[in-house]
């Protein structure tokens, strides 16, 4: 244990080393994040100049998101076989190459190979990015090294958007992968300059590699990942290949987890769930990513779809919600290192995220101003705040050692995975509910109502005004009652998807009073040894 502590000491840097190291996490781990939401903005350009319909386009998210969560869970270990600082310095030469090689893809398939590619190499960088501030930071400002990191997750989804349209609206879409190269550069230079590696025990050969475990573990996450991302679109099980993957990521499950009791050098070290504090943190990090990546998911859509705003613009709503959170962040960081437990600061976190989706459910109108939905997006913003670093320190908070490494993996993976089930299941949900919406809507609008009629009529006779034929009108009338009653029931819709989100956080509060206290602040310095 002695030599664990002289090693970790090793690691912590001070003045003007430490604040290179920071920043150079925290830029790797933003480019990571930034680049999972700025390629939304720009798939309609993707589709046009690539040839490509619009459910191939949706690969380049997906191909990046199978890659980001294969990867997460395998960073411990690979980390101990190469090295951190060489493996953190060639997941970034890897993420920077593969960022050049998307924006000279030639067509749709290409893009999709270099985003898996890219992927790979971004996974890595979330995960080793944490480790590394982490503890480069001395024991007693560990909660302040997490609300550092903390910043760059959170706000990193929301500046995705933004970014991507301002780019997209001035140059081209590759400029949203080259954009990349020079940070990735700089970033490289940084790692190989000041990061130091720990002293690791010993390396695997390649005969004593969990190989099955990585194909298993490729099998679980890859084929959920792709009936998560295309469920909706295929029509669930209805459609064949979504049947078989589902069954191949089942199978996978099983055999991965039996593999990794069993074998001798797991390559993920599930163990470590044994800690009921990690086992609650990993459910509650789920649920997190869950809201997160959902609502940055349904507010563009809403504001673009329904209130017909352009791409940037839609992106920019849901910058002052970042920079509260932002802003929240130090000052989460110091309420942890004054002793406040985190399992109020946890419980306060979703009432009011619960407060923010309610005050949604009731602003949502077809035409609803921004203006309106400023506050309720600050207290998301106040919300994810009070979520973010209690619950990482709160599920790492009983581990020791090299567990801590190995918890954070989880932590971080199912982050990814709630925010992927959050956009399937919000997606499907969406075009459930508008059906179930305009039926209950087109019931009420009977031909026989006085109303009706009189709606009818007006809107022929301003048809006819513009010179259509009466048949031309009257057909025109009902196509623009069809498209309004569509709209107020996709309204309706987003108003469920936000109740529903609101009921989901407020269940958790009770089971997270029943956590038991750990020490407050996490020593990671031990973390990955």
């Amino acid at each position: 244990m002695a030599g664990a502590a002289t090693v970790s000491e090793d690691l912590v840097e001070y003045g003007f080393r430490r604040v290179i190291i920071t920043i150079t996490a925290v830029l790797c781990a933003l480019l990571e994040i930034v680049d999972t939401t700025i390629v939304n903005v720009a798939l309609n350009e993707m589709r046009g100049s690539l040839g490509a319909t619009l459910t191939d386009v949706a690969w380049v998210i997906t191909a990046y998101a199978i890659a980001n969560v294969i990867v997460i869970p395998m960073t411990s270990w690979l980390s101990q076989q190469f090295g951190r600082r060489n493996y953190f310095a060639a997941s970034i030469i890897i993420f920077t190459v593969s960022s050049f090689l998307c924006g000279n893809a030639t067509n749709i398939w290409e893009l999709v190979i270099f985003r898996f590619i890219q992927g790979m190499g971004g996974g890595a960088l979330l995960v080793t990015a944490q480790t590394i501030i982490t503890e480069s930071y001395p024991a007693e400002k560990r909660g302040m090294a997490q609300a550092i990191y903390g910043m760059g997750v959170i706000v990193g989804p929301t500046l995705g958007p933004p970014l991507g349209g301002w780019i997209v609206d001035n140059w081209s879409w590759p400029y949203i992968f080259y954009i990349n190269i020079p940070l990735g550069i700089i970033a490289t230079m940084f790692t190989l300059m000041y990061v130091k590696s720990p002293k690791y025990g010993e390396k695997l050969k390649a005969n004593q590699v969990d190989w099955w475990g990585i194909v298993f573990l490729a099998g679980f996450i890859g084929s959920l990942q792709f009936v998560l991302e295309h469920g909706q679109q295929d029509d669930w099980f209805e459609d064949h290949l979504i049947i078989a993957l589902s069954v191949v990521s089942l199978f996978s499950l099983v055999a991965f987890i039996w593999r990794e009791l069993v074998y001798e050098h797991p390559i993920v070290n599930l163990q470590v769930l044994k800690d009921t504090n990690l086992r609650i943190g990993t459910i509650l990090c789920f649920i997190m990513g869950f809201g997160l990546y959902g609502t940055t998911f349904v507010i563009p859509i809403y504001t673009q779809q329904i209130l017909g705003w352009p791409a940037l613009d839609a992106g920019l709503l849901l910058i002052p919600s970042s920079l509260m959170t932002a802003f929240m962040m130090p000052i989460i960081g110091q309420m942890i290192q004054r002793g406040i437990p985190q399992t109020y600061m946890v419980a306060v976190g979703f009432l009011i995220f619960f407060v923010f989706t309610f005050w949604m459910y009731n602003i949502m109108t077809p035409d609803t101003g921004s203006e309106h939905m400023f506050w309720p997006l600050i207290m998301r913003g106040m919300g994810l705040g009070l979520l973010f670093v209690p619950i990482t320190t709160m599920a790492l908070s009983t581990l020791k050692g090299k567990s801590i490494g190995e918890g954070a993996a989880f932590t971080g993976m199912m982050r990814q995975l709630g925010g992927s089930f959050g956009i399937a299941i919000i997606s499907t949900f969406i075009t459930r509910f508008t059906q179930s919406h305009r039926v209950t809507l087109v019931s009420h609008e009977q031909l026989t109502d006085y109303a009706v009629q009189q709606r009818v009529q007006q809107l022929t006779a301003g048809f006819m005004s513009k010179g259509y034929s009466l048949t031309e009108a009257t057909a025109k009338a009902y196509k623009a009652m069809e498209g309004a009653v569509i709209k107020q029931a996709t309204v309706l819709s987003y108003m469920d998807i936000f109740l529903y989100l609101g009921i989901l956080f407020l269940i958790c509060i009770p089971f997270i009073l029943l956590i038991k206290r750990g020490k407050g602040k996490v020593d990671m310095s031990e973390a990955m040894h």
